[in-house]
């Protein structure tokens, strides 16, 4: 039997846990029951836990006309959910092509300078965005990459690429090197050793880069919000506009909020235990 002081100890960790879980939840469920409620009950004074729920804010982020008492909402929201998936699923594409021969190099080839090559392209995620959009609006401006998904797609590499580059990197030198050699002398190229060994043992850390590069991808606002116009947004920068100088539609902005968050759980949830796996790659050598 436990004794008082481990029993106290159980039971201070179990509420702190419990606090922890409810700081980190409550937001989301907060937008959850904003997005589900009249506008009547969102600006109500005390805040409203028990109403009659609707779903007229998720309508409208469809319908894009006059619900009841609802204004005039906007009808682009497909647009902006179809382009955030677009920009994500190929800026994480681009940047596997590129990422995958780089830190294979990276990882076992050896050259001059290669461990400050690799910090170069560390220090992309340390540069604040600032740095980069001016340079690069002047340049989409001039190239017509301006408003458009190349140009959006591009400009997420400086997100995405050194990313990737260095978790596969550490991903692959996970792989032992015996396997390496054994394939090399059964007369595999490098470019066979990558395609028939490499890859396919580092599969569930590819699949959690993937994942997380997508997530980087599709939670990012300022590049788009300064890049990107009416057509090409992206749901994070969709969603604001259902701010305007006249009023705030804050029941459709949680509706468009709850629906942006769904891909990345779904991903999430279905492929959870590469998730699992590829963050314990490298764990323990």
């Amino acid at each position: 039997m436990a004794s008082p002081a481990v029993r106290t100890r159980n039971v201070v960790i179990a509420v702190a846990a419990l606090i922890l879980l409810l700081w980190t939840v409550f937001p989301f469920i907060w937008i959850l029951l904003t997005s589900l409620k009249q506008p009547n009950d969102i600006i109500s004074v005390p805040p409203k836990f028990v109403f009659t729920p609707t779903f007229d804010n998720y309508a409208a982020l469809v319908m894009g006309e006059q619900r009841g008492q609802y204004a005039s909402t906007r009808p682009d929201f497909p647009l902006f959910f179809l382009n955030s998936m677009i920009i994500s699923v190929g800026a994480v594409a681009l940047s596997l092509l590129a990422a995958i021969p780089a830190a294979y190099a990276l990882a076992r080839f050896d050259f001059p300078l290669k461990n400050e090559l690799a910090f170069i392209f560390m220090s992309f995620r340390f540069v604040p965005f600032i740095a980069f959009v001016i340079p690069l609006y002047l340049l989409y401006q001039k190239f017509g990459l301006y408003n458009t998904h190349l140009g959006l797609i591009l400009a997420y590499q400086l997100i995405t690429l050194p990313f990737t580059i260095w978790m596969l990197r550490s991903f692959f030198m996970e792989v032992p090197l015996e396997i390496q050699e054994a394939a090399t002398i059964d007369g595999c190229s490098w470019l066979g050793v990558l395609m028939r060994v490499i890859l396919p043992l580092s599969m569930p850390g590819i699949a959690v880069t993937v994942i997380l590069g997508f997530m980087f991808c599709w939670n990012a606002f300022n590049y788009p919000l300064m890049l990107a116009g009416r057509q090409t947004f992206p749901v994070t920068v969709g969603a604001i506009q259902f701010i305007s100088y006249e009023q705030v539609l804050w029941g459709q902005m949680a509706a468009a909020t709850i629906v942006a968050a769904l891909p990345q759980l779904v991903l999430s949830l279905m492929v959870q235990k590469y998730i699992v796996r590829g963050l314990t790659m490298g764990a323990v050598r």
